[in-house]
């Protein structure tokens, strides 16, 4: 059968698809698209490429924002960066966090996507109680948490007592800070990737999972064999974007314990704000930038890389 194959034309195999003329119709149809994203395009040139190029011609300058004249330094600040100590501090500290956070979101999204696909009474209702915490502002997430997580005061900590733990001291430990803000984090946002991976679940054919039943399988095997791998394209989207904003986290560490104890929750934006604004060295600044850039633009790809071809393969 394959030699038989191997022996037909080309055309009879695999038909060239016929390039589409363009049309009058379909040019105005052209033209009236790049119109409408023209204006787009203007403020993404001005507002982003812009302040992109700006940035990186930065990091080779010793920037003092007050300064009249700015001396060229070359590669110095990217040399200063991989000996700066807090440098590496913030950036363990962003990544511990990052992976606190995107796994645990990931989890608690598909586990209630799941929840509340099912035929359960009220799920709507449960679907706006999940997703109704991303509407709040990262400063009223961080007041609310803030007096939650209290050691003498918070409601946790009340709530512990009632069993008889001691007091855990969540947001001026080292050890647990990060943990108790990846959880904050999670409960915050975890509304929008549930959101996408139930329009993922409720694409999946039901004729699948009925066939399924048909041969016996059970609502494990269905989820680990049909669901998980379908959802794949939900899921590498999900923690894709997951990464990109939880190695962006300012909000959370700044107005809930300010960096503290010590150093233990400095994120790498928190280092960047704190040179830029707190001590106006905007050419290491954009150096920190462009290092954190440059990390996430190599994570992004290696995601890609794993799930996307893993998703491929099956």
């Amino acid at each position: 059968m394959a030699q038989a194959i191997q022996t037909l034309p080309r055309e009879r195999i695999a038909p060239r698809i016929k390039r589409e003329r363009w049309t009058p119709g379909r040019r105005r149809e052209a033209i009236a698209a790049y119109l409408f994203l023209a204006p787009f395009l203007f403020f993404f040139l001005i507002f982003v490429v812009r302040a992109v190029i700006q940035g990186v011609n930065v990091s080779f300058y010793d920037w003092n924002v007050l300064a009249k004249s700015h001396d060229w330094i070359g590669l110095k600040n990217f040399e200063a960066l991989l000996s700066d100590p807090l440098w590496w501090t913030s950036l363990r500290n962003t990544a511990i966090f990052a992976v606190l956070t995107v796994g645990g979101t990931t989890i608690v999204a598909l586990t209630a996507a799941l929840a509340v696909n099912q035929p359960i009474r009220a799920r709507d209702f449960f679907r706006i109680v999940f997703y109704a915490p991303g509407v709040l502002s990262v400063g009223v997430v961080g007041i609310i948490w803030n007096w939650m997580l209290d050691r003498e005061f918070g409601v946790v900590n009340y709530g512990l007592s009632l069993f008889g733990i001691s007091k855990v001291s969540w947001l001026s430990s080292a050890d647990l800070v990060l943990p108790s803000l990846s959880l904050v984090t999670i409960w915050w946002g975890f509304g929008f990737p549930m959101l996408l991976f139930l329009a993922g679940m409720q694409a999946i054919p039901e004729q699948i999972y009925e066939a399924a039943r048909i041969d016996g399988a059970n609502a494990r095997r269905m989820f680990f064999n049909i669901t998980l791998p379908l959802l794949r394209p939900t899921l590498l989207f999900v923690t894709v974007t997951q990464f990109i904003a939880q190695f962006q986290v300012f909000g959370q560490p700044l107005f809930i314990t300010n960096g503290g104890p010590g150093q233990a929750s400095t994120t790498v934006i928190m280092y960047l704000y704190q040179q830029a604004v707190r001590y106006l060295h905007a050419g290491y600044a954009s150096a920190i930038a462009i290092g954190l850039a440059i990390i996430m633009i190599t994570l992004t790809l290696l995601q890609f890389i794993f799930i996307g071809r893993r998703g491929e393969s099956n």
